[in-house]
């Protein structure tokens, strides 16, 4: 039986790691535990991910090298993804009008992403693949490209700058919640290669305590900026 003091922990835990101040906040007032890190500390990572979320990509750059210039300094890939969203962003800008400049663009990609594209095979395809949704109009896309222009690449990206922060901070990646839910998964997958007797549907297995993870669904919904949790349907498929 998993006791409801573990289960406020896991969500805490899911709260603070995923950078939801307010959210942990109100959650810590109503299951009535202290929180184990300091919420008010967590305000600079909720910055960047909406900057991100919102396309304002140079200011989330900005923020990263304020809080700390070696996250991107020693992660060329995630620097060079988010040098690549930015230009996205002015792609989407730039061709959103019949007949916008691309200069901005163009330039952006030859003093930023160019340099940087022959250290690495992965960088010049992606940038090549960027540059093409300059030639091809949007409603003719093929799916890998039309995943360049979709707001889900914002999150995936405002993710890694997440964990990349919390690894820079000396804390860990992912919230527990999470991987307590993949070592899950892997335990299902594997006795159901070893043909154990599973249900075809397997509960998490946290029905008892389901007014819990509400109150804290109702924080992340009701206070100002983790309002962009509801609103971005920042759900993690993982708990989902």
């Amino acid at each position: 039986m998993v006791r409801g003091s573990d289960i406020n922990f896991l969500i805490m835990d899911y709260l603070v790691t995923n950078g939801y101040p307010l959210a942990a906040k109100k959650f810590a007032v109503e299951a009535n535990i202290q929180p184990q890190a300091d919420i008010e500390s967590m305000q600079e990572r909720v910055d960047i991910r909406n900057a991100i979320y919102s396309g304002d990509i140079q200011s989330a750059i900005e923020k990263i090298n304020e809080l700390n210039p070696q996250i991107l300094d020693c992660n060329s890939s995630l620097h060079f993804a988010l040098l690549q969203l930015q230009l996205i962003e002015l792609i989407r800008t730039c061709t959103s009008t019949p007949n916008g400049d691309i200069s901005l663009a163009l330039d952006f990609a030859t003093s930023q992403l160019a340099p940087r594209a022959p250290t690495n095979p992965q960088f010049l395809e992606d940038l090549e693949k960027t540059l093409s949704l300059l030639i091809f109009p949007a409603e003719s896309l093929s799916p890998s490209l039309a995943a360049l222009l979709d707001p889900e690449l914002r999150k995936t990206i405002a993710n890694r700058v997440n964990e990349a922060i919390l690894h820079n901070q000396g804390a860990k990646r992912e919230a527990r919640l999470r991987n307590l839910v993949k070592l899950r998964a892997w335990a299902e997958q594997k006795a159901r290669q070893m043909k154990k007797d599973v249900p075809d549907k397997l509960d998490i297995g946290l029905d008892g305590d389901t007014r819990k993870a509400n109150n804290a669904s109702d924080a992340s919904q009701h206070n100002g900026d983790d309002v962009v949790m509801q609103e971005q349907a920042d759900v993690d498929p993982m708990i989902s």
